[in-house]
């Protein structure tokens, strides 16, 4: 069986970010590059941050994937450079991580650090309010920081711009 390069983008739409799980590797942009020659396939993958505890298991999950779909030889090659942004997360996406209760990243990876911090308009995902505090710089992953929803008495997690 032969299976083409879009339908291996259709099945990695269907590996979740473990810590995360209501988005894909694809809509994340952790999948940079799908390589496939006579059904040689090499997967290129961007980890949110070098340490992220949840490659292996996306990348074990990548494997499994496309082993059941027939695809006999796969291998997953780690690409640190350019390093993975939240800019390449969809506006889709953002609109997800809204819905599910974790408020998404504001401005680029191209603002100052500080500019970025003073300026950022975080929302409460749940009533939409600005009042809100800062509980803490980091939440459940690194990758998030936790707040505290003044008007609603909801934490919730930020997802950092990075």
């Amino acid at each position: 069986m032969i299976i083409t390069e879009n339908e291996i983008w259709r099945l990695l739409e269907s590996v979740f970010d473990p810590e995360i799980p209501i988005m894909n590797i694809v809509e994340m942009g952790i999948v940079r590059e799908i390589d496939l020659k006579n059904n040689i396939c090499e997967i290129k993958i961007t980890p949110t941050y070098s340490g992220c505890p949840a490659m292996k298991t996306i990348e074990d999950e990548i494997l499994e994937i496309l082993s059941e779909a027939g695809l006999k030889s796969v291998s997953i090659k780690k690409v640190y450079s350019p390093t993975w942004t939240t800019d390449w997360i969809t506006q889709e996406t953002r609109n997800k991580l809204q819905e599910y209760g974790i408020a998404p990243p504001e401005g680029t990876s191209q603002s100052d650090f500080y500019e970025t911090i003073l300026t950022q308009n975080i929302t409460c995902p749940y009533c939409k309010s600005t009042n809100i505090k800062l509980t803490s710089e980091f939440g459940s992953t690194s990758c998030k920081s936790l707040y505290f929803c003044e008007n609603c008495h909801q934490p919730f997690e930020h997802f950092k711009c990075i």
